[in-house]
């Protein structure tokens, strides 16, 4: 039999730890009755520094239950990394992997169809919201938007794809060469380039706690995939600097006939707003390109994405 890994990144969820726990254990008790998965796999909760009772709650299950290991990160180093520490810690010792947020919004039901899928010969399967009608007007029109532009700069996603998703061992071997520290997972995976599918859901709403992503971190994310796999930001606003300078000239030129005529442009507003304009537009191009430049600036130095101050595993 295959065995599962179950990787569940945590930060401050102490009030959904023994729920979550309680509902994956029931998934793999699931799965191996049915003969989909080994006996012996696991879940693997990764705590991200947190400030709670997040990791005594994580040892306590896991000197209770030892399908329950527990990864301590030594500090917060975010979702992502989390994340990337725990799909690589189940590399070695799993036959395929599923990572789902200990939120548990994403439907566990579908963790059997993901393997389903799996032993068909797939080796990612995406967990694809089904709708958004749980979410806020303004939450939903921002994330399409995100998707859209995402799209039109050229980056591979999959729409309404968060972290829930079925990674086999090959595709987690080949997810491990990918070490830049600008990490965006979400964008990595579709460029592996093995065979893919997917499951629909409808996305519950959160048992206890609260959201560990706000609207902040989100844009943050957002930010990060869309410079850490397209250069297009650049050229668009060189573009945009071409254009204006056709402007320039244009105005310069009106400017001329203007003089020649005895009708001579007036008023100072106009000159201002424009240097303004243009200023402000330098100031942009610059900063554009300093992020780029910041990102290779991390990336040179080539330092740890993470350290692991505890492994429970035995």
């Amino acid at each position: 039999m295959d065995r599962l890994a179950i990787v569940v990144p945590c930060y401050n969820e102490e009030e959904m730890l023994p729920i979550t726990t309680k509902a994956l254990l029931a998934v793999l008790s699931h799965l191996a009755k049915k003969g989909k998965v080994a006996s012996d796999s696991y879940i693997l909760y990764v705590d991200d520094g947190s400030k709670d009772k997040t990791w005594e709650l994580i040892s306590g299950f896991h000197g209770e239950n030892d399908q329950v290991r527990g990864l301590k990160l030594a500090g917060n180093v975010g979702h992502q990394f989390a994340l990337t520490a725990g799909m690589l810690q189940a590399m070695d010792d799993c036959d395929m992997m599923i990572s789902i947020d200990a939120d548990l919004q994403d439907d566990t039901d579908v963790c059997e169809d993901m393997i389903d899928k799996f032993h068909e010969g797939c080796d990612i399967v995406y967990g694809v919201r089904s709708d958004r009608k749980k979410d806020s007007l303004f939450k939903r029109a921002t994330a399409q938007a995100f998707y859209k532009l995402m799209a039109a700069l050229g980056v591979k996603t999959v729409y309404n794809h968060a972290d829930y998703r079925l990674m086999s061992k090959r595709a987690l071997e080949e997810f491990s060469r990918y070490e830049e520290i600008n990490l965006y997972i979400r964008g990595i995976v579709p460029m592996l380039g093995y065979q893919t599918d997917y499951v629909y859901y409808e996305r519950k709403e959160r048992l206890a706690g609260e959201s560990k992503y706000p609207l902040k971190k989100m844009l943050a994310l957002a930010w990060n995939g869309i410079t850490s796999f397209s250069i297009k930001p650049i050229d668009f606003v060189t573009g945009l600097g071409i254009f204006i300078v056709f402007l320039s000239i244009l105005a310069a030129i009106y400017s001329l006939v203007s003089y020649g005529t005895g009708h001579v442009v007036k008023g100072w507003t106009s000159l201002i707003l424009s240097i303004w304009f243009l200023g402000g537009l330098q100031l942009f191009a610059i900063g554009l390109v300093g992020q780029y430049i910041g990102k290779i600036y991390l990336e040179v130095k080539h330092r740890p994405r993470y350290q692991v101050e505890t492994y429970l595993k035995d």
